[in-house]
């Protein structure tokens, strides 16, 4: 099957098990997972989702969100679009497929979807939709961040090797050049997320990087084209929305072709020019120079309490307020020295599943999820074993998170000893990370710093978990053997009699 037979054939398999056309009302794609608005959640089957081979889990937030992983993703959202405008609104989705063992792969994940919809639920508050919001403004920007993260690493390794001298001036200027004008793009998605005219708010935030900046004075300095970064950008547009709704309201029909456009980029320009973009600049500043207290003075510390809590706070969705901090770093310094600590995480989470997948030897079901989720958890998608394993059994989930701990305290230790391991883009982690590390000593001591934190990870998350992820009760139980229904001896554990009596049968 070719490549483009075989995305169509996974959107035209996803679609009847989330109820078919007529139940999406939204298409979206991220990095790794396909974005769905539906109407009735209730017509979604889940477990048959999760058992396509395409389909590395699932997670339901504001959106229901089917984990593909990067590149697949890409190519298979546009198949479904393009099926959910062709459909036959009449079709109807198949019926659920029902029955599963006590513990099970099966079992775990309806835990798993369980605590996902009480996280959701937990997660409805005003700071934390917030923080959804913001979130959304830069996801999208992160394919672009990657892509020139990478040339610019594959940029740096030629200079350093003196190769293809009249190559690499080209190579900088397509790295450098969205993140130039990353302002911009910002300030489109702003205005776009919170109810504006995505080009006003474009319009105001290039006020930011245009050079004739340099000419104007505020607060007694003068402005630097640049100065306030994403965060300027992002206060830009988002005061321009409200000066375009404020003009909305009050301006007649008839001028207001004329007039709401000009006054929105005026007030908001020079709001921005007179005011944000020196106190944004300055909070852009205060935010490297933390970044670099903290690892320099605390790193092993920093980095042990980074790792061991990122999971919790995904959990919780509150890495979403880190998303501006990591562009921030990127703008000032040209990589996040956070990511590749918070990237532990993922690490002590494979360590914690390859221990589970020793310690249940006779629970195949389980075995088989964690076989098919662990590539995508070394490349950095962690959501199938999160979900799908840890977080249903509990103990695992804590044990993974002492992983990520001592995997972020070796990489942290090494920034407060001198050598900054960082990252040119925001998004991937695991091994996909590796072609976008940058640091401060060379490329060859930073790609051996973050290896080695990875292994330190899987090894802490490996042994946490074999030694103290479960109790005797939990081993006994998960590694029971389920009942073979064309056994005659066979119960149900729902009928006492029937259990008795397959007791008495096994002593006589």
């Amino acid at each position: 099957m070719s490549e483009e037979n075989k995305h169509h054939a996974t959107a035209a398999a996803i679609l009847p098990l989330v109820g078919g056309a007529r139940n999406v009302t939204s298409v979206a794609h991220c990095m790794t997972r396909l974005r769905l608005g539906l109407r009735d959640r209730s017509l979604v089957q889940d477990e048959r989702l999760k058992a396509l081979p395409a389909v590395l889990g699932v997670v339901e937030d504001d959106t229901y969100q089917i984990v593909l992983g990067p590149g697949t993703v890409a190519r298979v959202t546009p198949e479904f679009e393009a099926l959910v405008r062709a459909a036959d609104t009449g079709s109807e989705p198949d019926g659920p497929d029902h029955g599963s063992d006590a513990v099970t792969a099966e079992s775990l994940a309806a835990q798993g979807a369980a605590l996902r919809a009480e996280r959701k639920a937990r997660n409805a508050t005003p700071f934390k939709l917030f923080l959804r919001r913001i979130a959304n403004i830069f996801v999208p920007l992160i394919p672009a961040l990657i892509g020139c993260g990478i040339i610019a690493g594959l940029n740096g390794l030629l200079v350093n090797l003196h190769w293809l001298p009249g190559v690499t001036p080209a190579l900088a200027a397509m790295a450098s050049g969205f993140m130039a004008l990353i302002a911009v793009f910002v300030g489109l998605n702003t205005a776009k997320e919170f109810g504006g005219t995505p080009v006003l708010g474009g319009a105001v935030a290039s006020i930011i990087v245009y050079a004739g900046v340099a000419d104007v004075e505020a607060f007694g300095q003068q402005l630097s084209p640049g100065q306030g970064g994403v965060l300027g950008a992002l206060g830009a547009a988002w005061l321009g929305v409200y000066v375009e709704k404020w003009c909305r309201r009050w301006v007649p029909e008839s001028v207001d072709v004329l007039v709401t456009p000009t006054v929105t980029v005026l007030v908001a320009g020079l709001a921005t020019l007179f005011g944000l973009m020196f106190l944004a600049g300055e909070v852009s500043t205060l935010i490297g120079d933390a970044a670099d207290w903290l690892l320099s003075h605390g790193g092993a510390g920093a980095g042990f309490l980074l790792g061991g809590l990122f999971l919790p706070l995904v959990m919780l969705g509150l890495h979403q307020a880190l998303i501006p901090i990591h562009t921030t770093l990127i703008e000032g310094a040209g990589f996040t020295v956070l990511l590749p600590i918070l990237a532990m995480a993922g690490a002590g989470q494979v360590g914690a599943a390859i221990a589970i997948y020793f310690r249940l030897s006779r629970n195949t079901s389980v075995r088989t999820t964690i076989r098919s989720a662990l590539w995508p958890g070394l490349l950095g998608v962690g959501e199938p074993l999160i979900y799908g394993v840890s977080l249903p059994l509990g103990r695992p989930f804590v044990t993974a998170c002492a992983g990520g701990a001592f995997g972020g305290a070796f990489v942290g230790l090494f920034n407060q000893l001198g050598t900054d391991v960082g990252s040119t883009a925001i998004g991937p982690s695991g091994w996909a990370l590796f072609p976008l590390l940058d640091g401060s000593h060379g490329m060859g001591r930073t790609i051996a710093v973050y290896a080695a934190g990875l292994v330190v990870g899987y090894a802490a998350g490996f042994l946490a978990t074999y030694y103290f992820g479960f109790t005797k009760a939990m081993l006994t139980e998960l590694n029971a053997a389920p009942a073979d229904p064309a056994d005659p001896k066979a119960a149900d554990p729902a009928d006492p009699k029937a259990a008795e009596k397959a007791r008495a049968d096994e002593k006589v």
